[in-house]
């Protein structure tokens, strides 16, 4: 066991991803000192939060709760996420909202638990070379990239293709035709997993997929033609590799964040959690795989499109999904809504191949902007 103690920030710690860290952290008691807290709007729960671990900074975006903590100092999470004295970075934040602070850890050379999807999906190439360049590490906390990962450990790398696995979502058989009239709140329902409601909704349309395809892509230098998605409605293989010998390597777990993410906390070492459950191997009857149904879940294919297309694609992807997922979610729009609106941004967008960090911004916004104006064009 290693004597050190590591300095965490958790951005997003109020969301599941950033609960869950925290469950870790309470589960390993003295391998971790919580320095930063970040949240959105949940100031009660930071609260509670900021009484348990005492961290020195925190922040939180609730422009109505002006409450103050006076042995704290609140700070920006760019401005938190590279403190010289931090060793790991959390980036657990939701929607756009992570890809500064995300640039800011890996510019200061940190370690960095990425669960923000949205970060490397937009700027991936801007994000990996400047990991590269200030010797930053990128350690994935999705499950399923968190599985590929350990499946590349102790190889030598040469693979013929990755294999993502998808749990299909609430509406996993379901026609196109059936998909028109569902609700948020049948969207919610996700047969695995507990998530936040953006990543939900993500799963349910099987954008949340097209993403991971796109994040593989620039994690492990995987050619996108050399990935694959199945859907594994049970949840237990998060993922698999095949290598050019034909032999296939696949990570296997019961469908709990909080191994992936004590994984990347704890790297290099496997560490006792009592509090993750284990396979019980008599109960596992069948391991199902199908070919996920693309003109039923136009999203992923869209993801997939716009990542081979490269440029500025992938932020106008993201954008464009975060205001047709908000507006679902606020009953404004269909649930067949969500991929129309992502499609018809896209299609009105000129690319930008070779964009510098402003472009990225700058096709980030206007992909919002422009995803609002067709979002009051459509039959609600």
């Amino acid at each position: 066991m290693t004597d050190s103690i590591t300095n965490l920030v958790v951005l997003g710690s109020t969301g599941s991803i950033g609960r869950q860290t925290l469950d870790v952290v309470r589960a390993l008691p003295g391998r971790f000192n919580i320095i930063g807290l970040a949240a959105g709007d949940n100031t009660a729960l930071l609260k509670e939060q900021i009484k348990e671990f005492n961290p020195q900074y925190y922040y939180h975006s609730n422009k109505k709760d002006q409450t103050n903590f006076p042995n704290q100092r609140y700070i920006s999470m760019e401005e938190m996420a590279s403190l010289p004295e931090a060793d790991t970075i959390v980036v657990a934040t939701p929607g756009g909202a992570g890809l500064k602070p995300t640039l800011a850890a890996v510019r200061a050379g940190k370690k960095v638990a990425l669960s923000n999807k949205e970060s490397l999906v937009s700027a991936g190439s801007v994000i990996m070379q400047d990991a590269a360049k200030y010797k930053a590490a990128i350690l994935p906390v999705d499950s399923e990239h968190s599985a590929i990962w350990q499946c590349f450990e102790g190889e030598s790398r040469k693979f013929a293709k990755i294999i993502l696995t998808a749990s299909g979502g609430p509406f996993r058989g379901y026609t196109k035709k059936q998909l028109e009239a569902m609700t948020p709140e049948q969207a919610l329902k996700h047969p695995s997993w507990k998530m936040g409601k953006k990543v939900t909704i993500d799963s349910a349309t099987l954008f949340n997929k097209g993403m991971e395809v796109i994040e593989a892509h620039w994690l492990f230098g995987i050619p996108y033609e050399d990935i694959s998605v199945l859907v594994h409605p049970q949840s237990i293989i998060h993922s698999m590799v095949e290598f050019a010998d034909g032999s296939t390597k696949a990570q296997l777990g019961i469908p709990d964040m909080r191994l992936p993410i004590q994984y990347a906390l704890t790297y290099g070492e496997r560490v006792n959690n009592r509090e993750i459950p284990r396979i019980d191997w008599t109960k596992i009857d069948k391991l199902d795989f199908e070919q996920p149904d693309m003109e039923a879940f136009p999203c992923l294919k869209l993801a997939i499109d716009a990542g081979k297309e490269g440029g500025t694609a992938p932020a106008v992807l993201c954008a464009a999904d975060e205001v047709a997922v908000s507006l679902f979610l606020a009953h404004r729009i269909k649930f067949n809504h969500i991929a129309e609106l992502i499609a018809r941004t896209l299609e009105n967008h000129q690319i930008i191949k070779q964009p510098a960090l402003a472009d990225i911004y700058a096709a980030d916004e206007w992909a919002r902007e422009t995803a609002v104006d067709f979002a009051n064009s459509l039959e609600k």
